[in-house]
């Protein structure tokens, strides 16, 4: 019998992720000091019993599970609140004092797994009892976890143990006497095994100094054990929860906040201006369109049918747009401020988001274009002082659009305007706006925020203040619901976009390497057998091309991201920008995001500061790099979209920096002070209809480009010139230059077919989109959208 003990970090899903609030996990320590004061080695095994019962059931199962002697065994947690339901967890129990017949991680082969082994069979055979969860053998302090789908493998389903088993039960052996079970059966039965017995091991002594430990912020270490012991784990409760799930109470006070509303029509829900009567001058929308209307600007608009066919359509249209643009900034603020505090241990002095830092919105229109737009060298010495300690990302987000730039600025608000606390506002919570009946519309924003735990990645911590958790996943599906007020919002669940992309870019991948080495691997198994080139393979991956024709919110281009690079590591060549293999970490895709945990206690990885060294370890900084700059190589070359609607491009143009922000770090060069800079991810992403298209897909653009004096290389290397580019002159150049070629391109393309045609073409062929791609696919390939 091979033993393979794992530890509780090891043992849990990764799945299972974990937030208790500070009560929680305070009565968890109180009832083991409670527990660890009541036990006296020297009294009997019913004492012990008693005890564990008591602990397991103030901890975790009084209000929804029976924790009860069953027959011989001595007590078992039920599936239900009565008795009558299933057993689902056995504990076989001794007292600290039993050496001889408890277990050891060396040695199972004892009169406590024998009895254990009795009580299963019993259960299964006698009680019909399929509902068995795990097995527990313990003393108090040592705990041994045995999941019941093992004990039903290894042991139940043995058909010579079984044999034997039935024909004691059936009273055909010498003596009922439970002795000849465990001496005569069951234990020349283990001797023999060879199978590998995996068990949770742990020591709730090894515990002894976190709990007794007046510094909360070790707390952390107690939650594999609080999750190891809970009825999530042991009676193996659905963990998975979709990572899109909307927050309804946020999601509605945020939409007060703007000045939407949703709405029921008939079997749809669909978002919508405030009736009137209702609408609040205060909020974002209303704000802007009284400015709007003022200034007079929408006339300014070239192309203002977009918006819609009437004044009122038009207005609202941009109106909302503009506030989309602010508001997706603010949001991925709010997630950089989360980030910053969490990199730097808990910091407050890296928040700044709130109304101390931005009173009004002069303040905050200052830290769009003066601070997240230049570097730190470049900022004049007031914003210096002021935003120190937030940093230059080189994003288009932080650039003014060109609506904006044709209507109003954020700064163009009215500042004095205040707004309606929400009825059901999160605000009634806390005591400093428990009496307030409305506040400065940005106070009020900033304060509904901070009440809610922004954290890009959802992984275990204790929640020190009742905060719901809002991540980054959950913002695409609000601003999908937004974004589809006309027609109802469509949204895919995140456990189909993981499936969909688990199987499809597999089979790709597969194929790929098949083409490119004559291979004939039947499936992704049979590829993580060979031995890969890491320099090729990851070449090949990175050829890959994933584009959604109607984009949204990006959703299924993040999940694809995810999926690329858990491909990357399951095949072994995730390696960091020096060559050198990741190893040690399992990259998985676990509820539609992933994670890194590491291979031998199973903890996740996060990226941290060293209080002592104000950096990060070098490990740490490795592989924060090295999933940087995978996901910015997969976003960069393999990840495209379209959308019809321009409010849905910037989102998935957002969803894909915040992806990129989970694994920001500090750079060496700047002394880790200065977080490395973001590309310019958005010309992979661009607004058009991908329904009809500008030219056939059969057209010849190998002629084109002879025919004029740019080539396709010469197209390739100013996109990726731009993508990497931190310059803001040096990258409105190249963009003009790319608009260039692609002008030239349309010209030769269209004089073409008119020469061919003898007349100009249809309007249904040149009326559509903005965009051609030629440098996602193989020139005599091209879609043009």
């Amino acid at each position: 019998m091979l033993l393979s003990p794992r530890s509780p970090a090891k043992s849990l899903d990764p799945a299972y992720k974990l937030r208790p609030e500070r009560g929680q996990i305070e009565r968890f320590k109180a009832c083991f000091k409670t527990l660890f004061g009541h036990i006296n080695e020297k009294e009997s095994e019913e004492n012990v019993k008693d005890h564990l019962m008591d602990f397991l059931k103030e901890v975790y199962y009084r209000d929804s599970y029976v924790v009860a002697p069953k027959g011989k065994t001595d007590f078992v947690i039920h599936l239900g609140k009565e008795a009558s339901s299933p057993a689902g967890v056995l504990f076989e129990v001794k007292r600290p004092a039993n050496r001889s017949e408890m277990v050891s991680r060396e040695n199972l082969n004892t009169k406590a797994f024998h009895e254990l082994l009795l009580y299963y069979f019993q259960e299964r055979s006698r009680d019909r009892n399929s509902d068995l969860r795990h097995c527990v053998i313990t003393n108090v302090y040592e705990w041994y976890i045995f999941d019941a789908a093992l004990i039903d493998r290894v042991f139940y389903r043995n058909a010579h143990l079984k044999k034997e088993y039935t024909a004691w039960a059936a009273g055909q052996k010498v003596s009922r006497n439970n002795d000849l079970f465990y001496h005569e059966i069951a234990k020349p039965f283990l001797d023999t095994l060879a199978e590998e017995v995996p068990f949770t091991y742990f020591d709730l002594r090894t515990y002894q100094k976190n709990v007794n430990d007046a510094d909360l912020s070790n707390d952390k270490a107690l939650l594999p054990l609080y999750k190891i012991l809970s009825p999530t784990h042991l009676l193996k409760l659905p963990t998975a929860t979709d990572s899109n799930r909307l927050n309804p109470r946020f999601y509605t006070e945020l939409l007060h906040l703007i000045g939407l509303e949703e709405t029921k029509e008939g079997n749809k829900k669909v978002i919508r201006r405030k009736a009137e009567g209702q609408r609040d001058e205060g909020s974002l929308l209303e704000n802007t369109i009284i400015e709007l209307e003022t200034s007079g600007k929408l006339s300014h608009l070239t192309d203002l049918g977009q918006y819609g066919r009437i004044d009122d359509e038009q207005l609202f249209s941009v109106a909302l747009e503009l506030c989309i643009t602010w508001v997706n900034r603010i949001l991925f603020l709010k997630l950089l401020e989360s980030q910053l505090v969490r990199y730097q241990g808990g910091n407050s002095e890296y928040a700044f988001l709130n109304s101390a830092t931005l009173s009004d919105y002069d303040e905050l229109y200052k830290l769009f274009f003066r601070v997240l737009a230049k570097r730190p060298a470049e900022r004049q010495s007031s914003i210096q002082r002021k935003f120190g300690k937030v940093p230059y990302l080189n994003s288009s987000l932080f650039e003014i659009t060109e609506l904006e730039d044709a209507t109003l600025n954020i700064n163009g608000l009215d500042d004095g305007l205040s707004l309606p606390l929400l009825r059901q506002s999160v605000l009634r919570d806390h005591p400093a706006y428990r009496d307030r009946s409305e506040l400065p519309t940005l106070g009020y924003l900033f304060a509904f925020l901070d009440a809610y735990d922004f954290a890009s990645e959802s992984g275990d911590d204790i929640q020190e203040t009742n905060r719901a958790l809002i991540n980054a996943s959950v913002l695409g599906l609000i601003f999908e619901k937004i974004n589809g007020y006309k027609d109802g919002s469509f949204y895919t669940p995140g456990f189909i976009t993981e499936y969909m992309c688990r199987e499809t870019i597999r089979k790709a991948v597969v194929q790929k390497f098949n083409d490119a080495n004559g291979w004939q691997c039947a499936d992704f198994g049979a590829l993580q057998d060979k031995d890969l080139d890491r320099k090729q393979a990851n070449d090949l991956i990175n050829s890959l091309r994933v584009c959604d024709p109607a984009v949204g919110s990006g959703h299924f281009l993040v999940s694809a991201l995810n999926e690329l690079i858990a491909i990357k590591a399951d095949l072994g060549i995730l390696q960091d920008t020096s060559g050198r293999r990741l190893k040690g970490y399992l990259v998985r895709v676990v509820n539609d995001e992933l994670t890194v945990l590491d291979e031998e206690d199973g903890e996740g990885f996060g990226y941290l500061m060293q209080a002592a060294t104000s950096k990060p370890t070098a490990e740490r900084q490795r592989v924060q790099q090295t999933l940087f700059h995978e996901k910015q190589v997969l976003i960069e070359n393999c990840l495209f979209g379209v959308d019809i609607n321009p409010n849905s491009v910037k989102i998935c143009r957002l969803r894909l920096w915040i992806e990129l922000l989970k694994n920001a770090y500090y750079t060496e060069a700047s002394g880790f002070v200065e977080l490395e800079t973001l590309p310019n991810i958005d010309i992979n992403i661009k607004q058009g209809n991908s329904l009809l298209s500008k030219f056939s897909l059969t057209e010849d653009l190998s002629d084109v480009f002879r025919k004029q004096k740019f080539s396709l290389q010469t197209y390739k290397d100013a996109v990726s010139a731009y993508k990497g580019t931190a310059d803001k002159d040096a990258k409105a150049e190249l963009l003009r230059f790319i608009h260039d070629i692609k002008g030239q391109f349309r010209e030769t393309v269209m004089n073409r077919a008119r020469a061919a045609s003898g007349s100009p073409p249809s309007a249904a062929n040149v009326s559509c989109s903005t965009t051609t791609w030629i440098y996602s696919v193989p020139p005599s390939r091209t879609p043009n959208w």
